[in-house]
């Protein structure tokens, strides 16, 4: 009986083992969930899209993006050459501008003429897209706008070469009051910014009506104008301050060379003066 017992203690043991590794398995387990679980790995998180920056920050004065010698040539008699501001909440994003004259010329009938020129810009937005990307979308829309003018006649599209990264030029008649005008749209886009300018003209008391490709002409002349005043808005990146701190160096400069070169000046004049 005496030898029976430590026998039966190793038993016992040995059975006890099965049981233990499992309860650690079950821990160690459990660990491991909570180890996974108890914090997002930072590769989880969702970053935040990112689009290119808009090139162009604002826009130039519309009544100002054409020269006087044009407003004088497409509209002579303009009835205001400073032109007429379209009205706008945000001038940063939507500006106009547009003139209108009427050349009488008595019984030999009148001319008439109207020219309208508008800037729309975008900024770029995460959840919109860049601003050359939603300039795209707005100059498309543009175009498809002037193509589908009411009761026009002989509606033409083209690639407008020139003005801006792309542009279309939309010409077409349309007759108004009993008179026949020819229109001309052209749609330009120059990075971020749209600009949509619309030429027209007609004659009256009998006088005849300008020719299609010459309304062309002129509406395509205004809307390189025009494209090229959004990019002229640029300016020397040196501040007026610094420019006039740089003159008032340059001038201090000036002066003390001037002092000393009078200075060494005088020093060889009297060295010669003694050895004379």
């Amino acid at each position: 009986m005496h030898r029976s017992a430590p026998r039966l203690s190793r038993i016992l043991a040995c059975a006890a083992v099965p049981v233990m590794l499992v309860v650690a398995g079950c821990s160690s387990d459990s660990d491991d969930a909570k180890s996974s679980g108890g914090s997002a790995s930072p590769s989880a998180k969702k970053s935040e899209p990112t689009v290119e920056p808009a090139k162009f920050s604002s826009l130039p004065d519309a009544c100002e993006s054409l020269g006087k010698k044009t407003i004088e040539d497409l509209v002579p008699k303009t009835k205001n050459k400073g032109g007429t501001p379209g009205k706008s909440s945000d001038t940063m994003s939507r500006s106009g501008c547009s003139w209108n004259g009427l050349d009488d010329n008595g019984v030999k009938g009148s001319q008439y003429r109207w020219l309208d020129v508008g800037f729309t810009r975008f900024e770029s937005d995460p959840s919109l897209g860049s601003g050359a990307k939603r300039a795209t979308a707005e100059y498309t829309k543009q175009v498809a706008k002037a193509q589908a003018t009411e009761d026009a006649k002989k509606v033409s599209a083209e690639p407008a070469t020139g003005p801006g990264e792309q542009a279309t030029s939309v010409t077409y008649g349309l007759e108004k009051s009993g008179e026949d005008f020819e229109y001309a749209t052209v749609v330009a886009r120059t990075e971020n910014v749209v600009v949509t300018l619309t030429y027209n003209g007609a004659g009256f008391a009998g006088a005849k009506s300008p020719s299609a490709a010459d309304i062309l002409k002129g509406a395509k002349k205004a809307a390189e104008e025009a494209v090229s005043a959004v990019g002229g808005e640029k300016k020397s990146s040196a501040s007026p301050s610094a420019e006039a701190s740089s003159s008032s160096s340059s001038k201090a400069s000036d002066k003390s060379s001037s002092k000393t070169s009078d200075k060494t000046s005088d020093k060889s004049s009297s060295k010669a003066d003694d050895k004379s």
